[in-house]
């Protein structure tokens, strides 16, 4: 893998003033660097896209995700096939329509492919489809058909995991978030950038070239679209880069560096921005660590054993294989401060989500073997961090342990991309979320014994019949 910084910081692309002075500055106080991206940014980069994903860019980083037990309001329209084949034939007859027939018709599709994992129904179209939305992206004929159509791009990758779309959707996707005027069409094109990177067949080439694409943007806070100091395009930036890097196994070589840029945006006014590069800074230090092999000495450390607070880690021992960064304690420093933040400027609601955030990243950084930890609290005579294990509700079958930060990563980018649709895509045997999350699920109504109790036996027999799942379930037998 190519040096980040080098790339970055010689590549000729522009970057803020902040990150040119980086290097010249790090002996001294970091106060002179602030960025100054604003809370007022920050709104105006979140606008919805549409009527039906109102606020899919709301602010994912926070550790609020407790249930995706979200009401799907398609849940009794049985004739959502013909409504979709419908719209989809609306779209591709583009010579006679208007602007706001394609919002309207995108949004409906959104909708549609949100709540209903609709592989069958799309199969045929997928080129055509692309192709449609490509359009809509390129003329951006109105900010609401634009972030639709890159909605759209989303889903249909998400559910068809066709692996040509990366390449033909990149150029388009490219030049949006490079030249589009909008910050808030920028932003949403890194996502579904992002989006088409994982699911629509990049590779590991790919991967790594938009990994640094991203991390031009961050590093120059957003100067290199011409998004100079925009909350919403750095925080898509870092929330995209975050999703790609857990698809990578080695990051040794490149870890330095990454680390040290996202602690450069620590220092942002946004807390969002603070926040999403807290979650990144944590990922690197947990993939430091990777799970005890038979050649390892047995003598390793562990540091959990003198935590009597922390709950049981379970699974294989993790040991450490390098250093994430080479100055962990001016890092937890920085973190520390984060999360006893009590700047009388900031609101309530985003004091509280940096407390609770930062809590959890620093457990992390101090111990990289405990993941997200989720009610945070401080022992006051250790001075130290505990909680429980992150616990999602999904649907109303099971819960979720996400108790590793790839999987909160992967489950928050996933949550973004289907909103109230994502229990539906899980249950349907989506094979694009399922391979992405490898998480296991227990039955809500399962009793201290183990065994579901009777309301909850009858659900999953019903689970069980669905003509997807049961597909599902025998092409996982075959493997």
């Amino acid at each position: 893998m190519p040096d980040l910084r080098r790339q970055i910081f010689e590549s000729g692309k522009t970057v803020s003033r902040k990150a040119a002075s980086r290097e010249a500055s790090r002996t001294t106080s970091r106060e002179g660097s602030k960025q100054t991206s604003r809370q007022s940014s920050r709104a105006a980069s979140r606008q919805p896209s549409d009527d039906e994903d109102s606020g899919f860019l709301s602010d994912d980083t926070a550790m609020s995700i407790g249930s995706l037990d979200d009401e799907n309001p398609e849940q009794e329209n049985e004739d959502w096939p013909q409504e979709l084949a419908d719209r989809i034939q609306e779209l591709l007859e583009r010579k006679r329509s208007t602007v706001q027939g394609r919002e309207e018709a995108l949004a409906a599709f959104c909708r549609l492919t949100k709540y209903h994992y609709a592989e069958e129904e799309l199969r045929g179209s997928i080129t055509d489809l692309l192709s449609t939305f490509a359009r809509s992206v390129r003329n951006e004929a109105s900010t609401r058909e634009t972030t639709n159509a890159l909605r759209a791009i989303e889903l249909l990758v998400i559910t068809s995991s066709d692996d040509k779309i990366y390449e033909n959707a990149e150029p388009v996707l490219t030049r949006s978030i490079r030249d589009s005027s909008s910050a808030v069409v920028k932003a949403a094109a890194i996502h579904s950038l992002g989006t088409c990177t994982i699911f629509g067949g990049a590779g590991e080439d790919g991967i790594l070239e938009q990994m640094t694409f991203l991390l031009d943007i961050i590093a120059s806070d957003g100067q290199s679209i011409e998004a100079a100091d925009d909350a919403g395009c750095v925080i898509a930036a870092l929330q995209v880069w975050g999703f790609l890097v857990t698809e990578i196994d080695d990051f040794e070589s490149e870890s330095e560096e990454a680390v040290q840029i996202f602690m450069d945006q620590l220092d942002s006014g946004d807390s969002g921005v603070q926040i999403a590069a807290g979650e990144a800074i944590a990922l690197l230090y947990e993939k430091s660590y990777t799970p005890q092999e038979d050649d390892d000495d047995e003598d390793e450390e562990d540091s959990d054993e003198s935590d009597e607070h922390a709950p049981e880690i379970t699974g294989p021992k993790l040991i450490k294989r390098y250093n994430a960064y080479h100055n962990t304690p001016e890092l937890e420093r920085s973190l520390q401060s984060l999360a006893t933040v009590h700047n009388k400027r900031i609101s309530k609601r985003d004091k509280k989500n940096l407390h609770s955030n930062f809590a959890s990243i620093l457990t992390t950084v101090e111990n990289p073997r405990r993941g997200p930890r989720y009610n945070m609290a401080i022992d006051q005579d250790t001075n130290r961090h505990y909680g429980s294990t992150l616990t999602v509700k999904i649907g109303r079958h099971g819960l979720m342990s996400i108790d590793r930060w790839w999987k909160w990563v992967r489950l928050s980018s996933l949550r973004r991309i289907l909103l109230g649709g994502f229990a539906e895509h899980y249950f349907q045997g989506n094979r694009a979320v399922l391979d992405n999350l490898p998480v296991m699920m227990r039955s809500i109504g399962e009793t201290s014994s183990g065994t579901p109790d009777r309301h909850s036996a009858k659900k999953a027999a019903k689970m069980r019949n669905s003509r997807r799942w049961t597909a599902h379930n025998d092409s996982d037998g075959d493997e």
